[in-house]
């Protein structure tokens, strides 16, 4: 297994993964995350025998991201690092790939000098998978809001680095 940046080539698997999970996270079509990679300070991948198997797109405070998740972290931090979405592959849940990446992001960030990592989670309707997953990597609660128009709740996560 690697861990590489992202590349433009990656973006039709990377794509479909989302999509795959889009229950979990927001839609991206091919447009869209070439807008997101665009304003990402991380963006990368791991690749499994030549298949992309997982990605984490993160972006940094300053970033000209307009979401309300990185706005609500934006007016709490001033330095951090926003995990937009992270997506394994379904057939690789429960091996590690998901924490292989954050530790990958988590190094990033403390030689980038930034004191936390910021996400969020699916509240209501909860994901619990998510939130276990989160906890067990440091994160933990920070606030809460509603959003799309009050159908969904999200718990506003932090996990501090020295």
């Amino acid at each position: 297994m690697i861990i590489r940046d992202a590349r433009q080539k990656d973006y039709p698997a990377i794509v479909k993964l989302n999509a795959d999970a889009v229950e979990f996270t927001s839609a991206m079509d091919l447009e869209r995350l070439d807008q997101l990679s665009t304003l990402a300070a991380y963006h990368r991948v791991v690749e499994s025998r030549g298949r992309l198997i997982a990605f984490l797109l993160a972006m940094k405070d300053g970033a000209a991201y307009q979401n309300d998740n990185f706005k609500w972290f934006s007016s709490r931090y001033e330095k951090f690092l926003y995990v937009d979405r992270i997506v394994v592959d379904e057939v690789y849940h429960g091996r590690g790939i998901g924490t292989l990446l954050y530790k990958d992001l988590f190094d990033y960030v403390r030689a980038q000098g930034i004191p936390v990592v910021t996400c969020e989670i699916n509240a209501f309707p909860p994901n619990k998978v998510s939130a276990i997953f989160h906890a067990g990597l440091g994160f933990s609660e920070v606030g809460s809001q509603w959003i799309g128009n009050g159908q969904k709740k999200v718990s506003m996560q932090a996990r501090l680095l020295q």
